[in-house]
């Protein structure tokens, strides 16, 4: 179990931070300690939480010498055996370092791979298993940027997703989806193999990032859609070219300005993309494997149709209901990435 001397540091540390926040912080300081607070405000719920069951089954133990109190005691120590795992499991998921990016909205980009047209007509398919995931969950779902193919298929898609812990359940989709199916390209009923690829990115803010004027270039153009559709006659659609990593952006919403905003939103989240797949790169150097790792060139996942069948591969989950995961019921296998990711993590901390 935890040591109790580092139970003790972090109520320590809360008690600091609740004083310091009741009168003795500076008004530049507020701000930093208020997002420590609320981080450490339900770690030390699940510490006290547990350490009440642990002084309850102490107290039920003393009373089991007292012939009148003894079946009373027996009973609450049955209960507390089954539920003190549970409180200790919840504690230690609590004491595991947080993902400051978790509660943070997504960029979400969706490209096809291998496979031509059946790569796209998948890419559209993947788009809308989210969409409809989002509208599940109660998420917005923005598009900023879609390029289709004259079959319906997608060429690109870029995706901002809003909503309490989006990119906590979207980051584990970063990686090479593949499609095995006859496509409705093909006559001759042969089963392809395809992909699309998927990248989720933590949507970054002015204050993570810091883009110098003179490192990004500023191009306007006209928008179009796919076969002539939605073509814009002014040239409102922006794109924006990172000089020092050549990274480009854009965005053909009708307004030249939300376009700009749009398209720095973007390029931040590339960036701040960037630097965080530095870090975890370094922290993972030594980490045989890593579930949530984002490596876009990672096949992630099989989409099996004649089987009706889901596998992902980092957990070796398979599931028989295709449809209805593409429908957006994609909560089981999220679920279960979470689980492997938090199991990893303990056994990491040694918790």
């Amino acid at each position: 179990m935890v040591p109790e001397q580092t139970l003790n540091q972090i109520r320590e540390r809360f008690q600091f931070l609740e004083a310091k926040m009741s009168g003795g912080a500076e008004a530049g300081e507020i701000a930093q300690l208020a997002r420590e607070y609320s981080e450490l405000k339900p770690v030390v719920a699940e510490i006290e939480a547990y350490r009440a069951m642990l002084e309850s089954r102490q107290d039920a133990q003393s009373m089991l010498g007292d012939p009148e109190m003894k079946a009373l005691a027996e009973e609450e120590l049955a209960d507390l055996k089954e539920r003190l795992p549970e409180a200790e499991q919840r504690l230690r998921l609590a004491l595991l370092p947080k993902d400051s990016a978790d509660a943070r909205p997504a960029i979400m980009e969706i490209r096809p791979g291998t496979g031509g047209e059946e790569a796209a007509l998948f890419a559209g398919d993947l788009l809308r298993m989210y969409q409809r995931y989002a509208e599940a969950k109660g998420w917005k779902f923005n598009i900023i940027e879609l390029a289709e193919t004259e079959l319906g298929g997608v060429k690109e898609a870029v995706v901002n997703v809003s909503g309490e812990g989006v990119f906590a359940r979207l980051k584990f989709e970063s990686g090479v989806h593949r499609v095995q199916r006859v496509p409705e390209t093909e006559s001759g009923g042969r089963i392809h193999t395809s992909a699309a690829t998927v990248a989720v990115l933590p949507e970054a803010e002015e204050v993570d990032i810091d883009i110098p004027a003179t490192d990004i270039r500023i191009d306007t153009m006209r928008a179009s859609g796919a076969g002539g559709q939605h073509v814009n006659t002014t040239d409102s659609a922006v794109r924006i070219t990172h000089i020092p990593t050549g990274i480009v952006v854009t965005s053909s919403e009708k307004s030249q300005h939300q376009n700009r905003a749009i398209a720095m939103a973007h390029l931040r989240a590339k960036l701040f993309d960037m630097e965080r797949q530095k870090a975890a790169d370094e922290r993972a150097a030594d980490r045989k494997s890593q579930v949530g790792s984002g490596d876009r060139s990672e096949r992630i996942r099989t989409y099996n149709f004649p089987q009706g069948r889901l596998t992902d591969h980092r957990i070796g989950l398979t599931l028989y209901r295709l449809a209805d995961i593409l429908q957006g019921d994609l909560d089981e296998v999220i679920d279960a990435l979470v689980a492997e990711d938090q199991a990893a993590k303990l056994a990491e901390q040694g918790l």
